[in-house]
């Protein structure tokens, strides 16, 4: 999902500067070239796997670790074949297109002494990545999962009931003009909205949730198409990364979020003595997955393997779910106990996801959600040619314009960028110039 995009990053993009953490090592085959989603990892793991794959392997590693701020651009870099990244994160549909496409390579498990820990992959990851296969191409093979989550709606209980956000039609509601956020994330809103228009076709049987969030017609786009444009009223942005600080702001009732910004957000405001939550509505919603590949024009695909299995290591995926707030796709008993909190009140049901003795456990609903949400959620798949009949609608309804404050605030900050780029060239061109004159002299 998903998935950041705060407004450092916005201009490191604009300007084409996107930051790294080291530079390159003068031996490629002994550097390992990392791609993936800002604020997405606990960097102190990259200087620490170095050590580790030393340890393991004798040999030096060097990282350069980029990132990027959605799908879209990461896909666009890896099909021009110019980018040599050894380990991409990708969420599952862009997976779905890479493995039809012949992106990936497949990830050894050739390990040698050191434990394969992606077998701590839980079961129902690798079901869900099981649907992703290609004739000839297991999914597994190609992917190994990293982070997940649901899309729900994270609501400010003061002014909106549990009940009240247990349907996507509170999303019309007349008593929340610019009240709420919208996640500028096409995919994540498109299948929800036709789950909604499609309630008691689901309630009878005639359709399934997977089927209609995978549905790219002409008649499902015009669907969401409709409801979108009838709930602009309501809406008060489109966002990737602030709606969770709106939230805890109290500036908006509503944000259509992310499970992990949601926890996020929640944290925050109960610090401030704010109280939020976050529910996914009864029609159904998406279960998204980030995982890790190895596209086809890596180099050090002995680095990138080792990398997958060392964050799949269960003290690391633990320290890479406190440092961003989403949920790991690990399910050793080391993480189900470091997640138990006796302190809370709700039973939840994890046994699809830890297995038969997490039936009956006490923890964070909303990072680990109760079987009766998983039911009623459904995996995206790539839509192939038909993804950009899904973009052009999503541009029409957008109207492909931002939100006037933030471009208020880009606008502030491209002319801070430029003026100080100004002025720092004439200072150049006069220490230059003063230079010049000694010279002469």
């Amino acid at each position: 999902m998903k998935k950041f995009l705060n407004l450092s990053l916005f201009i490191a993009v604009l300007f084409g500067f996107l930051p790294t953490n080291h530079s390159y090592a003068a031996d490629r085959a002994h550097t390992l070239k990392v791609y993936n989603w800002a604020d997405y990892i606990d960097e102190d793991l990259l200087e620490e796997f170095k050590v580790w794959y030393k340890e393991q392997t004798g040999e030096e590693v060097e990282i350069i670790y980029q990132l990027f701020d959605i799908n879209e651009v990461m896909l666009a870099k890896l099909e021009k074949g110019h980018e040599d990244f050894d380990v991409v994160c990708p969420s599952e549909y862009i997976i779905d297109r890479m493995l039809e496409n012949d992106m990936l390579l497949p990830i050894s498990r050739d390990f040698g002494n050191t434990p394969d820990y992606t077998k701590n992959v839980s079961p129902y990851v690798i079901e869900q990545f099981a649907k992703l296969d290609k004739p000839g191409k297991a999914a597994n093979d190609y992917a190994v999962g990293y982070m997940w989550g649901t899309t729900g709606i994270l609501y400010n209980p003061t002014f909106v009931t549990k009940e009240e956000v247990d349907s996507w039609g509170i999303l019309w509601d007349n008593r929340f003009q610019g009240k709420i956020l919208m996640k500028d994330a096409y995919r994540d809103i498109y299948g929800p909205m036709l789950m909604y228009a499609h309630y008691q076709d689901i309630l009878n049987g005639s359709v399934t949730r997977e089927q209609l969030m995978n549905d790219s017609s002409d008649e499902a786009i015009a669907t969401v198409e409709n409801l979108l444009k009838e709930a602009k009223k309501n809406i008060a942005g489109w966002e990737v990364d602030f709606g969770k600080e709106m939230m805890t702001k109290g500036k908006v009732c509503m944000n259509v979020s992310w499970s992990g910004d949601a926890v996020w957000a929640i944290e925050e405001a109960e610090a401030i003595g704010l109280t939020l939550s976050y529910h996914v509505p009864r029609e159904g919603s998406n279960v998204w997955f980030d995982g890790w590949v190895i596209p086809k024009y890596a180099v050090n695909t002995k680095a990138a393997a080792y990398f997958i299995n060392f964050m799949c290591r269960p003290d690391n995926a633990l320290r890479n779910m406190d440092a961003i707030g989403y949920v790991s796709v690990i399910a050793a008993p080391e993480v189900l106990e470091a997640k138990i909190d006796s302190t809370l009140t709700d039973i939840i049901d994890l046994s699809y996801f830890f297995g038969p003795e997490a039936d009956s456990v006490k923890v964070d609903g909303i990072q680990y959600p109760d079987r009766t949400v998983i039911e009623r959620t459904a995996l995206m798949r790539d839509c192939g040619s038909r993804t950009k009949n899904m973009l052009e609608m999503w541009s029409r309804v957008k109207g492909d314009s931002l939100d006037s404050w933030i471009v208020v605030v880009i606008a502030v900050v491209v002319i801070a960028i430029a003026g100080w780029a100004v002025s720092r060239k004439m200072k150049n061109s006069k220490m230059k110039n003063k230079k010049k004159g000694k010279k002469r002299k």
